[in-house]
């Protein structure tokens, strides 16, 4: 039997530990194995990088498209077609990530369309007003 002091969280106590079916038994040693030999890889191509998404096309006339920067959901949407806004008004609210986020207008512009709907689940990239 030994006798041991073990201390925990500050507190010391006195212990007494009896070794059950003792066996000296020789533990393996691990010796490293070697590595084999390769040839150095040859280095990988890049990948080309993807074009970036074209902006929806919009017939001559029509304005330029304000489109939703993420996936989410249309929460409102606070203009209408012929409104005109300026340069930072809000133009809907769109909940992504448990986030309210509000789209706002690039420019002084006439709101021309309206099209996304309240409660609208939307990807990225998708038009939500369009403005002349």
């Amino acid at each position: 039997m030994k006798q041991l002091k073990i201390t925990v969280n500050g507190i010391t106590y006195d212990v007494a530990v009896e070794e059950v079916g003792a066996t000296s038994v020789a533990a393996p040693v691990a010796t490293p194995a070697a590595a084999p030999a390769t040839a150095p890889a040859a280095p990988v191509a890049e990948a080309p990088a993807a074009a970036p998404a074209a902006a929806p096309q919009v017939a001559d006339g029509e304005g330029e498209p304000v489109l939703a920067p993420m996936p989410g959901t249309i929460l409102s949407i606070a203009v209408n077609a012929g409104q005109a806004v300026k340069k930072g008004d809000v133009l809907c609210v769109l909940e992504a990530m448990k986030m309210e986020n509000e789209i706002f207008s690039p420019r002084d512009a006439v709101v021309s369309a309206v099209t996304c709907a309240r409660g609208e689940s939307v990807d990225a990239g998708k038009s939500l007003v369009i403005l002349k």
